[in-house]
Order: C-alpha cells, then structure tokens, then sequence
C-alpha cells in the first residue's frame, strides 16, 4: 500500500514539472556586448592579416630576387653567385618558417580573445536563463539552438523573457516562426 501511494505521488510529481524552450543563440546575438566584441576580434584578425602580409610579401620580394640572380649565374661568377643563391636560400627559409609561427600565433591570440571576449557574454546568459527559468518554476528548460531537441509539442518559449531579463528588447532577432 505504501510503495503503491508513492508511486502514485511520484507519477504527480513527474506531471506537474513545467517545461520550456528558448533559442539561446538569438539571446545572445541580440545582446549589445556580442557586436562591440565582434568588432574587437575582426580589428585584431585585420591586423593579424596586415601583419602576415606583410610577411608573404616580404618573402616574395626576397624570392624574387634570388630568380633575378639565378639568372645572373655564368662560369665566371658561379663561385660568388652561388654563396649569395645559399644565403638568400637560406633568408627565404627563415623568412617561411616565421610566416608559419606568425600565423600559428595570430590563430592562438584570436581564439584568446575570442574566449576573454565571449565567455562573460555566455556567463551573462546563462545566469539570466536561469533566473528566468526559476521564476517561473521551469523544470526542464530545452535550448533549441544546438539541435539537441528535434521535436516539442508544447512548453512555453523563454527566450523573449530572457531578452528582457537581460534588458534586451524581446523583438530584438525575433526567431523565425516555424
């Protein structure tokens, strides 16, 4: 009897947890920071960019006059020439390996900024995505942004409220409506 009342308890339970979804991905498109931090990151990768350019044509200049050289290579200068074809040989090396590092790091300090810029944003959401989802009494809240949840039938969608918990207009990148 009592197993019997429990179960009958839990399965009421079960039934009165409330359930939702919200699109986390517009949430956070939507907030003011993501545009000033997109705008750091394309000025830091334009002149990471700038800089590697810089490089490359550094490393063509340079290459381009070791052909002009080859081409000034006879028996009479063969001993000469072929010291300077070595050194430039040796420049044009050096010159591919620093472009590779440059690139390497450039990719490293983006993603570093990328992370610094973006995870308070993240931090910000969650934290008001939570805020909402327990004033509402949200049991389970699904997020429909990373293609977890293939099919609800019912729920209520938070994404507007957490919109304007964080103080976002809740039109602002409406989802489109399926």
């Amino acid at each position: 009897f009592v197993a019997g009342a429990l179960l009958v308890t839990a399965n009421i339970a079960n039934a009165q947890q409330k359930m939702a979804h919200l699109n986390s991905a517009l949430i956070i498109d939507a907030m003011p920071e993501v545009k000033t931090a997109k705008t750091t990151l394309e000025a830091l990768q334009k002149t990471k960019t700038a800089e590697i350019e810089k490089m490359i044509t550094e490393y063509q200049t340079t290459l381009q006059a070791a052909e002009a050289k080859q081409k000034t290579l006879s028996e009479a200068n063969r001993e000469a020439v072929g010291k300077e074809l070595q050194a430039m040989g040796t420049e044009l090396q050096n010159l591919e390996k620093r472009i590779g590092d440059a690139k390497a790091k450039a990719q490293q300090e983006i993603e570093q900024k990328n992370a610094e810029l973006f995870n308070p944003i993240q931090i910000k959401a969650d934290a008001a995505i939570k805020a909402v989802s327990k004033e509402k009494g949200y049991a389970y809240v699904f997020d429909t942004a990373n293609q977890a949840l293939v099919f609800w039938d019912g729920g209520e969608d938070i994404t507007a409220l957490v919109k304007t918990k964080l103080g976002i207009p809740a039109t602002a990148a409406a989802a489109p409506k399926k």
